[in-house]
């Protein structure tokens, strides 16, 4: 071989070495490219996976009327409708169109509450009202008994109040759930907070002027401590019953009492 040949050897080889080490390179930094639409897809899409869209709570009710059991004056939508037709605001029971009045009549008359007498506080709205009554307490300012909330019940404005439960975090009522139909006996139970506290039960009917059934008492106390009883009961007219829950004794004979409404199984 002469020298010219034997001088281009190495320097073919280094070119050779050169190619090969390019195209490996050139491999490595574009073999795992996508084609163009797969990457442009990709440039695309969300950094981050995408997620089930939240459902946003509807700001439709159902009317209240229909939310809630109708405890009293009313024993059915169909009777304050016909009160509100026939005898309307100024006429035979004025006092139905005034949430407070209907709460101090239900507290005094229905439940037979005398000592809970007075309006300790009230919120008043379109169709929606929540009037906490109370009784006179040792140092002559009122003390709160229970919250009660009221609903206008029928249509319009002009529709009267009516009396669905009671709102309180210190005495309620758990069990039998709102508006469930019950039999004799019932389990009632609830949750109470209080020292030396003595529950008494009451089932009352709209139809009846006495409890058509009770029981009297259940020790409690605690913070959120349960309580229950089993009531029996008998005489229901088929409308919606009131179970009363309330405990007194250290200052008055009702210091606190909840409400809640269920139905007699026909």
């Amino acid at each position: 071989m002469s020298p010219r040949r034997r001088s281009a050897l190495p320097i073919v080889l280094v070119i050779l070495v050169v190619i090969a080490a390019g195209a490996v390179l050139a491999i490595r930094l574009f073999g795992d490219e996508p084609a163009p639409e797969a990457a442009a897809k990709e440039r695309a899409a969300p950094s981050t996976p995408p997620t089930t869209p939240t459902t946003q709570p509807s700001t439709s009710t159902a009317p209240a009327d229909e939310a809630q059991p109708a405890l009293w004056p009313f024993r059915d939508l169909a009777e304050a409708r016909r009160w509100q037709v026939e005898e309307a605001p100024g006429g035979h029971s004025p006092w139905h169109g005034d949430a407070v009045a209907t709460a101090l009549a239900f507290t005094t008359g229905y439940l037979g509450f005398a000592d809970v007498d007075t309006v300790v506080s009230s919120e008043i709205e379109a169709t929606d009202a929540v009037v906490e009554v109370g009784y006179q307490s040792e140092n002559g300012r009122p003390a709160p008994a229970a919250a009660l909330r009221l609903i206008r019940f029928g249509d319009g404005p002009e529709a009267p109040w009516e009396v669905v439960g009671t709102v309180d975090d210190t005495m309620s009522i758990t069990e039998p759930a709102p508006d469930v139909e019950i039999s004799s006996p019932v389990r009632i139970g609830g949750l109470i907070s209080g020292v030396d506290e003595n529950v008494r039960v009451q089932i009352r009917d709209p139809a009846a002027q006495a409890p058509i059934g009770q029981s009297c008492c259940q020790p409690a106390g605690g913070e959120n401590s349960p309580w229950s009883v089993s009531v029996s009961y008998r005489g229901a007219s088929g409308a919606t019953l009131t179970i009363v829950a309330a405990t007194g004794g250290h200052v008055a004979d009702v210091e606190r009492f909840a409400v809640a409404g269920a139905r007699p199984a026909s």
